[in-house]
C-alpha cells in the first residue's frame, strides 16, 4: 500500500526524467578519480577537456604539498564553523579581501562560499520588486536566480547585442527606480568576451549599476586580474564577482566594489549572512595560490593561450565558437552531441556534451576546456581522434 502511494506520489517526477532520457538530455554523477591532466572513469584513464582548471593549480602536486607543509607551520585550521559575521573569521580571510581589493582597484572586497552564493547574494539584496535588471541571455543561471528571489523585473537582451540593450533600456529604464545592466566577461557555455566598455557607456547613460561575474577570466587575462582589467574597464564597473573554483584550482568566490556596496551586502546579502564561512584552509590556499603560481609570472597564462591558438587551428574543419580556451564545437542535436562525447571518451578523451536546456534547443556542442597542464601533442590527439569520428 505504502509502495503504491509512493508511486503515485513520485509519478511527475518520474515522469519528467524518463522525457529527459528520451531527449538526450539526463544527467548523471559519474565515479571520477582526478589524475594530473587525466582523470580515471570506470577504470580508463582520460585525457580530461571538461574541467575548468585552466590553469591546472587544483593538480599540481608540487603547489599543493608546499602549501600543505607551510600551512601546517602556521597552526591554521582545517575548518571554521561558525558564520564570519558570528566567529567565523580571522586575518586570513580579511587579508585575502584586502589583497583582492588592491588587486582589482577596488575599495573592498567581500568572501562568499561559491559563485552561487555571490550572486544569488548579490541580487537578491541590491533589488526589490520596484526596480529592473538588464541581463545578457546567455549570463548563468545563478545571475537569473538571485534576481527572481529579488522580485525585480528581467529584461534579458540578445547576446552581446549592445544595440538591443540600448533599445530595451530606452523603453524601460524610466519606468524603474534602481536598475543595473548585469553580464559575463567571458561566456562559459560559448567561450566568447564581453565588452565591458560598451556595457560601462550604456550605464552611465541610463544611470545604472553594472555588475560583471568575472569567474570564468579571473585569474587568466591581465596576470590574473581579469577580462575588466584586460579591457582598461575596472573603474567602470560598480561590482565584480569571480570565483576561486576555476582559474585559482581552489574554492569559493569573492564580489569587489566601493565600500558602500559591499557594507550594504554584509547586512543584507542573505547568502553571506546566513552560511556557515569557508573552510579555512581553503582560503589560505586561494590567497597561496594566487602569489605562487598565478601572480608571479604569465608562464601558466601565457601557455593557456597559446594551447586555445593550436586548437582552433587543429579544427578548421568544425565550428568552433568564442574565442576562448573555453572551446565548444557546436554539433546541433543533442543525440549527435552524446555520439560524439562517447566516441571520444572510448578514445581516451573526456569531452561532455552541452546540451538543451543548458543551451538553446539545436545548439548542443562539445564544451573543450584547456588547462595549463596540457601539452601540443595532447591537442593534436584529439584533432586526430575528432576529425577521424564517424560521421
Amino acid at each position: 500500500m505504502e509502495s503504491n502511494n509512493s508511486d503515485i506520489l513520485y509519478a511527475p517526477y518520474t515522469k519528467a526524467l524518463e522525457e529527459l532520457k528520451v531527449n538526450f538530455s539526463f544527467r548523471e554523477v559519474k565515479d571520477i578519480q582526478q589524475d594530473g591532466k587525466f582523470i580515471k572513469l570506470n577504470n580508463k584513464r582520460l585525457l580530461n577537456f571538461s574541467s575548468n582548471d585552466y590553469l591546472g593549480i587544483s593538480t599540481d602536486t608540487v603547489l599543493v604539498k608546499q602549501f600543505l607543509k607551510e600551512y601546517a607551520h602556521t597552526g591554521g585550521k582545517i575548518s571554521n564553523p561558525s558564520a564570519r559575521l558570528l566567529c567565523g573569521t580571522n586575518s586570513i580571510y580579511l587579508e585575502l579581501e584586502q589583497f583582492l581589493a588592491k588587486l582589482l582597484n577596488k575599495e573592498r572586497a567581500l568572501i562568499f562560499n561559491s559563485g552561487y552564493h555571490g550572486n544569488v547574494g548579490v541580487y537578491s539584496s541590491l533589488l526589490d520588486g520596484d526596480d529592473i535588471v538588464f541581463v545578457d541571455r546567455l549570463n548563468h543561471a545563478s545571475i537569473i536566480d538571485g534576481i527572481r528571489l529579488s522580485k525585480a523585473k528581467i529584461i534579458p537582451y540578445k547576446h552581446l547585442d549592445y544595440e538591443d540593450l540600448r533599445q530595451k533600456l530606452i523603453k524601460y529604464r524610466k519606468n524603474y527606480k534602481k536598475a543595473i545592466i548585469s553580464s559575463e566577461s567571458l561566456f562559459s557555455m560559448d567561450g566568447d568576451i564581453a565588452d565591458i566598455n560598451r556595457l560601462a557607456d550604456l550605464k552611465e547613460e541610463f544611470n545604472t549599476l553594472l555588475i560583471i561575474d568575472e569567474a570564468h577570466s579571473f585569474g587568466v587575462y591581465a596576470d590574473g586580474a581579469g577580462i575588466c582589467k584586460e579591457q582598461n574597464a575596472i573603474s567602470r564597473v560598480d561590482l565584480i564577482l569571480a570565483t576561486f573554483g576555476k582559474a585559482v584550482g581552489s574554492y569559493g568566490a569573492f564580489v569587489a566594489g566601493s565600500g558602500i556596496l559591499i557594507d550594504y551586502l554584509i547586512n543584507f546579502a542573505r547568502s553571506f549572512i546566513f552560511s556557515t564561512t569557508l573552510p579555512e584552509i581553503s582560503v589560505a590556499f586561494s590567497y597561496y595560490a594566487l602569489l605562487e603560481r598565478i601572480l608571479k609570472d604569465n608562464v601558466l597564462q601565457n601557455k593557456l593561450f597559446n594551447l586555445n591558438t593550436h586548437l582552433r587551428k587543429s579544427l578548421k574543419t568544425f565550428d568552433i565558437m568564442g574565442e576562448s580556451y573555453i572551446a565548444p564545437v557546436l554539433i546541433g542535436e543533442n543525440c549527435r552531441a552524446v555520439e560524439l562525447s562517447n566516441f571520444l571518451i572510448q578514445n581516451g578523451f573526456y569531452v561532455l556534451p552541452v546540451r538543451y536546456p543548458t543551451v538553446a534547443k539545436n545548439t548542443a556542442r562539445l564544451r573543450l576546456s584547456l588547462n595549463s597542464a596540457m601539452e601540443i601533442a595532447d591537442i593534436n590527439a584529439l584533432a586526430e581522434c575528432l576529425n577521424s569520428a564517424p560521421v
